[in-house]
Parts: C-alpha cells; structure tokens; sequence
C-alpha cells in the first residue's frame, strides 16, 4: 500500500542524537504538508515539526532548539535531525503527508500515515 515509510529510530541516551527518515516516493506529486508527530504510550498522537507546501517549517514549543526537519529537492524524502534528546522525547514518531489544504501542525490535517519507529531515550 502507498504510504510514508520512516527510519532511523533506535534507542539512544539522554542528550544523545538521532536522524529520522520519511520516504514518500510512492504518493502523490503535489502534497500540501509533510509532518512529524510522536505519540507516547498512553498519551495523544502530536504534532512534532511540519513543512508546508511553500516550505515554510513549524516546530512543537517541546522541540524547539533542539530539532531541525528538512526536505530534499524532490520533497519525497524528509529528514529530522533530532538533538539533546531526553526521556521525554521517547514515543513512537510517524510520518505524515496531506493531500489537500489544512493547518499542518493538526494530526486530522493528514490523511497518508507511516507505520511509526520508536525511539527511546534513556
């Protein structure tokens, strides 16, 4: 099935790094958003970092300084680079992409999800 494929969630100690990946080469041209979101267990799905369609970047006020979210020329290949992680940071991270307009930090903006990777922070 067509949908984001993310990578490069692993486990990683406090104030450590990590990169994510999201491949979005099986969906369709002309996407509206692409986005990051975690969810902890036993916490709601939220918004992490989302690229607009004109290339505009907003990040979650909880990651600010910290991550970063690029995208290459294609814009089918989303790239989060993830420091001075804390345990706080642990949750499963998903990839996202929006076929039509809506506001690119709401999870109900986003109708193409990845299956998540975990990331753990100790």
């Amino acid at each position: 099935d067509v949908q984001p494929v993310e990578s490069g969630g692993g486990s990683v100690q406090a104030g450590g790094s990590l990169t994510l990946s999201c491949a979005d080469s099986g969906l369709p041209a002309g996407l509206y958003c692409m986005g990051w979101f975690r969810q902890a267990p036993g916490k709601s799905r939220e918004g992490v970092a989302s690229i607009e369609s004109d290339g505009g970047v907003k990040y979650a006020d909880s990651v600010k300084g910290r991550f970063t979210i690029s995208q290459d020329s294609t814009k089918k290949m989303v790239y989060p680079q993830m420091n001075s992680l804390s345990p706080e940071d642990t949750a499963i991270y998903y990839c996202a992409a929006s076929s039509k307009y809506g506001n690119c930090r709401e999870v109900r903006t986003y109708d193409y999800w990845g299956q998540g990777t975990q990331v753990t922070v100790s």
